[in-house]
């Protein structure tokens, strides 16, 4: 990874903002408030901002390999039918040459009048026959065609892979959906986008999230991605800092090259080890209490992947949704407390816990890394599917009373990547819902959790996540639910005009 390109040779002040703050040429907070003028000296650069100046935000889980093949495949997010998602299936694929894949993503049958998971003959007469891979908005399972599963050998004899279901007909076969680990049997044969096209379609990405305001985001994402990030990099490419969580299969090559968490630099960076333990509310995957869902990853195999990351000290990002998936991470994670000075480990979405383990983060310091929007999409599905157990959802508010870090993002592209829109449903959405009012955070502590939160859990305290001299000078200043301008590193990444 190349270093940072040269800075300026002057101080720069940002006026006009709440608060003012001065930075030195090579981007860190130099004087914040009163001082910032003085501070700054009479050559300084001035910049002027108009608004609230935050910490930069960030967001703590994000996946810009799925975001950027977005932007190059069919966009099904916001379908209201089933109809609609084949028709733009349909107009997709008279584009396209015979045989063509067609891949797209975002679609959620729960917003369709008709529910029910769709199938594999109706995407056949849509897509004129062609291969067919449409994955839903969660990314937990994916709607294919027959020419798809002929590509990539799935029929009546093959048998659900180990965390993983195939959908069947009456007759045995393949009804068209395959959920979880099933997923990587059609996604191995499909094409992926050659590699400018790709880095295109990622350096736009990264600019759409400066714009949001943005200042760091972590990715969970394989290797191809982190190569691309590389790449950008190299040529000065990042508009703000990133940070990679690598995917557990490809631990044992991390373990061999001594891969360690916190390499890189300030701009990008390797931190954790990315890891399913279920699967979603949206797909009925998730692992409860009670023995319902999917579990992805038995727990001897959790407890020695656990055990491996600690030893080569590499953090862990255990996703888990359902309370029985988030108990399990807790207890595979108790054994290990203190495992090594930067031991930080994270469950990722915990967006249902039972009561008693919401102390158990806190106590075995575990990170409850986090995404707001997700209770403002999955209100009425999470009553629907989790009766009686809403108020242990989105448990945002009781994990904070009780000490445990927070650390929040937006899980894009599943949801929204705006952190303005976190914080809404982290805070005032909640309460106006009057949905678990009592679950809501304040806004000064859902801002602790997009900044501070963030960074700490990638070990990035001491650069980023607050206002202070000598940290990095990264900035969102905002006006009131508008984002004015992005501060990274002392630098504008973007601001309104």
């Amino acid at each position: 990874m190349s270093p940072r390109s040269s800075a300026a040779s002057a101080n720069t002040w940002f006026r006009g903002c709440r608060p003012e703050v001065a930075a030195t040429p090579e981007g860190r907070i130099l004087a914040v408030g009163p001082e910032a003028r003085r501070a700054a000296g009479r050559d300084a650069e001035v910049v002027e901002l108009g608004g609230e100046a935050l910490p930069g935000l960030g967001d703590a889980h994000l996946h810009l390999m799925w975001m950027s093949r977005q932007r190059l495949e069919v966009e099904l997010g916001g379908t209201r039918s089933r109809e609609e998602a084949l028709r733009r299936v349909t107009r997709r694929a008279q584009k396209l040459p015979r045989g063509a894949w067609v891949i797209g993503r975002g679609w959620n049958n729960d917003l369709w009048r008709d529910r029910a998971f769709p199938g594999r003959v109706e995407l056949d007469q849509a897509a004129g026959g062609r291969p067919v891979i449409l994955t839903r908005k969660d990314g937990h399972s994916a709607w294919v065609s027959t020419a798809a599963l002929k590509a990539a050998g799935v029929d009546r004899d093959t048998a659900d892979p180990p965390g993983g279901v195939i959908d069947r007909e009456p007759s045995g076969g393949p009804a068209g959906m395959v959920r979880e680990r099933a997923l990587d049997l059609v996604r191995r044969v499909v094409p992926v986008p050659g590699e400018a096209e790709f880095d295109a379609a990622l350096a736009a990405v990264l600019r759409d999230l400066v714009r949001l305001g943005l200042t760091q985001v972590h990715t969970m994402d394989g290797p191809d991605l982190f190569a691309a990030l590389q790449r950008l990099h190299r040529g000065g490419g990042l508009p703000l800092r990133v940070t990679w969580h690598l995917p557990m299969h490809d631990l044992t090559h991390a373990e061999r090259l001594g891969v360690r968490s916190g390499m890189g630099d300030v701009r990008l960076r390797i931190w954790g080890v990315k890891a399913f333990l279920d699967g979603s509310l949206g797909s009925r995957t998730a692992e409860m209490l009670g023995g319902s869902g999917v579990q992805t990853l038995p727990q001897p195999e959790l407890e020695e992947l656990c055990r491996r990351c600690a030893k080569a000290e590499l953090n862990v990002c255990l996703h888990a949704i359902g309370d029985g998936a988030v108990r399990r991470a807790l207890d595979a994670l108790e054994p290990l407390q203190g495992a090594w000075p930067r031991w930080r480990p994270r469950v990722e979405h915990a967006q249902c816990i039972d009561a008693a383990d919401v102390a158990r983060f806190a106590e075995l310091g575990v990170i409850a890394s986090m995404q707001p929007v997700h209770a403002v999409s999955d209100r009425e599905l999470a009553d629907r599917e989790w009766p009686g157990r809403t108020q242990n959802a989105y448990a945002w508010r009781p994990l904070q009373a009780a000490g445990a870090v927070l650390a929040f993002g937006s899980d894009a592209p599943v949801e929204d990547a705006s952190p303005l829109l976190g914080l809404s449903a982290a805070t005032s959405w909640r309460r106006e819902a009057g949905w678990h009012p009592e679950l809501a955070l304040t806004r000064a502590q859902a801002l602790r959790a997009y900044t501070w939160g963030v960074a700490y859990s990638a070990g990035m305290e001491r650069e980023t996540g607050r206002l202070r001299p000598g940290l990095l000078c990264d900035l969102t200043v905002v006006d009131g639910e508008m984002v004015r301008a992005t501060i990274v590193g002392g630098r504008v990444s973007w601001r309104a005009r």
